[in-house]
């Protein structure tokens, strides 16, 4: 099996890569548990050299790698570039913090002796997606790596280059082999790997059923996981709300890499005395980006990463038409070659309509119109999944109490969701469970080892 780099804006092929058989996957498997052995005993400071020179190699071929990332899943160059950094900014943060992160932690016990003492587990799998990815690699990997585990990867299919960059940056910034895996595989695989008995956890961020299989291959076979799948993130905006910063930013939020992202706004949840005066500044902007090569700095709306991907969408927006959704703008694909969809703004979107409660990974928006707080609150709520979320009002107060209120792992006030190394991202529902980023994200495949030392 050939694993083949395509350019989704115009769909022509980049190059090819051979897959291993399962008895080379087996044999990185051993590789792995070799250098955990060794990497398990390896200092904070030692560790630190090594994922620091990462960071510095991240920032000085910064333009290097976000060409990459660009070519093979067709993200905007600025977003690239911005990504590339932001790995940097992951990788220093886990640097610095590990050894803090990981201190033993006594307990606040009168008459007893005793602490908590954090150990690495051993090797440990992340499923990749692409929509992110050199972020949803460091990530995963850099924790972990700093906490003394070692890693072996299974990226998405459609961004080998990056995948091997990743992996040969690694190697050339002195990380020892088999600390760092880079699995050129076929999902089928997976299951292979999880049974393994030499590998101790599995990360997945994507979809909702790919997060379904690999928690039950876990399950079964007793291993720690961290799921990280899909999101339909509520935009609530009240009647108190700056209007025009709220219409800025429902674009940045919902168009962020074309509307690939889990946590990119997705419901527009707006009380009604703002609505009409929303809903037409939010087609006015949709309406003003512009289609074009994602390697110009004057395009504003990138293709989607797929062909397959752009035709998804494009049957999940037409069922809904032909079930009753009403198009403001868009609602079909641009004639050009490339994985283009037109910005699209839907209304009268009701329960059972695919744009109701199913992801939509593209720059579609849907509005809805509520009459009053209690009201966004309970149709925010009216969802399978659980990520992110955000609330616009110009009284704080008032914007934690909705907050608090919402079912979701993350809430943000008067911004969409986003991710910040030193805070915790993850959701809940079918957004799946765990956290990373923040110091939550390398507890998460460690030993909370308890020693006892009797009493005091």
């Amino acid at each position: 099996m050939s694993i083949t780099s395509i350019n989704p804006a115009n769909n022509e092929t980049l190059k090819t890569f051979d897959s291993l058989t399962k008895e080379q996957a087996v044999a990185a498997i051993e590789r792995a548990d070799t250098a955990y052995q060794s990497w398990r005993g390896t200092s904070f400071g030692e560790r630190k050299k090594i994922i620091m020179t990462f960071a510095k190699q991240l920032r000085s071929r910064v333009s290097e790698f976000a060409r990459l990332i660009t070519l093979e899943m067709g993200k905007r160059i600025s977003e690239s570039e911005y990504e590339v950094n932001y790995c940097a900014d992951i990788s220093e943060f886990y640097a610095n913090g590990a050894e803090k992160f990981l201190a033993d932690q006594p307990m606040d016990l009168a008459n007893v002796d005793a602490y908590i003492h954090y150990e690495p587990l051993g090797v440990l799998l992340g499923v990749m997606p692409w929509n992110f990815p050199f972020y949803q690699v460091v990530r995963f990997a850099t924790p972990n790596i700093m906490a003394g585990n070692t890693v072996m990867v299974k990226h998405a299919s459609n961004v080998p280059q990056c995948a091997k960059a990743i992996a040969d940056l690694f190697a050339e910034c002195g990380l020892p082999e088999g600390v760092y895996t880079h699995l050129f595989i076929p999902t089928e695989f997976v299951e292979t790997i999880v049974s393994d008995s030499r590998v101790q956890g599995v990360s997945l961020t994507g979809s909702e059923r790919a997060g379904a299989s690999v928690a039950a291959l876990a399950g079964k076979n007793l291993k720690r996981s961290v799921m990280e799948l899909g999101g339909n993130d509520p935009f609530i905006v009240l009647e108190d709300a700056d209007i025009e910063a709220a219409i800025e930013l429902a674009v940045k939020g919902r168009m962020v890499n074309a509307g690939q992202s889990c946590v990119a706004s997705k419901r527009f949840i707006i009380v009604e005395p703002l609505a009409e005066q929303f809903i037409a500044g939010f087609k006015e902007q949709l309406a003003k980006l512009k289609i074009g090569d994602p390697m110009d700095e004057q395009t504003t709306l990138a293709p989607l990463s797929t062909e397959q991907a752009a035709q998804k969408l494009l049957e999940q927006v037409q069922a809904s038409i032909d079930a009753g959704a009403t198009v403001l703008l868009g609602g079909d694909r641009p004639d050009r070659p490339g994985a283009y969809f037109h910005p699209t703004l839907l209304t009268d979107v009701t329960p059972g309509m695919p744009t109701f409660d199913q992801e939509l990974f593209g720059p579609v928006a849907t509005v809805y119109v509520v009459k009053d707080e209690q009201e966004a609150i309970e149709l925010a709520n009216q969802s399978s999944y659980g990520l992110g979320g955000c609330v616009f009002t110009k009284d704080v107060e008032r914007g934690r109490r909705v907050a608090e209120q919402i079912e979701t792992g993350m809430v943000f006030l008067n911004q969409p969701t986003k991710s910040q190394a030193e805070l915790p991202f993850g959701g809940i529902k079918n957004s799946g469970y765990g956290r990373e980023l923040s110091h939550l994200g390398i507890l998460e495949f460690v030993n909370k080892k308890l020693i006892h030392l009797g009493k005091r």
